[in-house]
């Protein structure tokens, strides 16, 4: 059994939107602890992963979640995960353990422990294999460290440049010989730039030409560098909903000036009704399902100019 914590970190539903999957369609039922807290077995986790599967393809929350209820689509069963089996963190998901010694570390702003604990993280199998459920959730997690107080900005800025250390050696071990067909970044004055640089790593290892560009990239560069590149796509990361205007006037200079790439947007504030009516795909929110989507739209786009 898993708390809300590990449940969303499990399916890669956030928590407030499991709370409200379970308040309005009644798409999982948990049972509850003396105290009153959730807990979800791995059905449930199933099906909270097969339920945000359709809506990011297309699907409302309220049609996917009558779907899987009517068993109309199939519900694939999770997998058993590996847990500590001795010490003080036994019977703990060792996912769990690892992103707790991740955050303590960051929290004692011990630069050795940091260094060991993503270590540890990417011994547990491939880039694709920890992206999405053990890297991502740790920064989250990290985030959330310092919005509650517990973890100095200096702390957080330790940590993420460690992440940012490790993201920018894989990115450089994928590059590829062909032309970018796909170039990524931030819109001015966005700076959350993880997530993003994940992306374009994914990306480069499914063998599409990536250019990455980093955070706060001014409006008239993401122009020039499309031009000058001809790249085929274009990826916006909107990571907050502050980004959302700088993202519709980075598509709007690319239209100005002419350029037609295929625009994208992603990351943690990509869903919004403007981002559509501006012509921009929302790709999918985990990073290894974006970048499938991202490659094979890559391929099959004409050059921008």
């Amino acid at each position: 059994m898993y708390s809300i914590k590990q449940a969303s970190i499990r399916s890669g539903v956030s928590v407030p939107l499991i709370r409200a999957w379970e308040r309005r369609y009644g798409v999982v039922s948990p049972q509850r602890t003396t105290s009153g807290y959730r807990l979800y077995d791995d059905a449930a986790i199933g099906t909270l992963m097969r339920v945000r599967e359709l809506t990011e393809s297309g699907w409302t929350a309220s049609e996917a979640s009558r779907a899987v209820l009517a068993g109309e689509v199939t519900v694939d069963p999770m997998p058993p995960q590996l847990l500590v089996t001795s010490g003080d963190d036994a019977t703990r998901p060792y996912q769990m353990v690892l992103i707790d010694r991740f955050t303590e570390a960051a929290i004692a702003m011990d630069i050795a422990a940091i260094g060991g604990a993503l270590d540890e993280m990417f011994a547990q199998g491939s880039f694709e294999s920890i992206v999405d459920d053990l890297l991502m959730p740790a920064l989250v997690e990290l985030g959330r460290a310092w919005q509650e107080g517990r973890l100095d900005v200096a702390a957080e800025h330790t940590a993420s440049a460690a992440v940012h250390r490790r993201l920018s050696a894989l990115y450089e071990a994928a590059a590829t010989v062909a032309d970018p067909l796909l170039v990524v970044g931030l819109p001015p004055g966005a700076r959350h730039e993880l997530g993003s640089l994940a992306f374009a790593v994914a990306v480069r290892r499914l063998g599409v030409g990536v250019l990455y560009l980093g955070a706060d990239v001014p409006v008239t560069s993401w122009v020039h560098v499309i031009m000058q590149n001809r790249a085929r796509m274009a990826v916006v990361a909107v990571v907050q909903e502050a980004d959302r205007i700088a993202a519709l006037e980075v598509a709007a200079a690319l239209r100005d000036a002419g350029l037609r790439p295929t625009l994208a947007v992603g990351g943690g504030s990509a869903r919004w009704d403007g981002a559509e009516e501006a012509g921009m795909v929302v790709l999918p929110d985990r990073i290894n399902e974006a970048a499938a989507v991202a490659a094979r739209l890559a391929r099959e786009a004409k050059p921008a100019s």
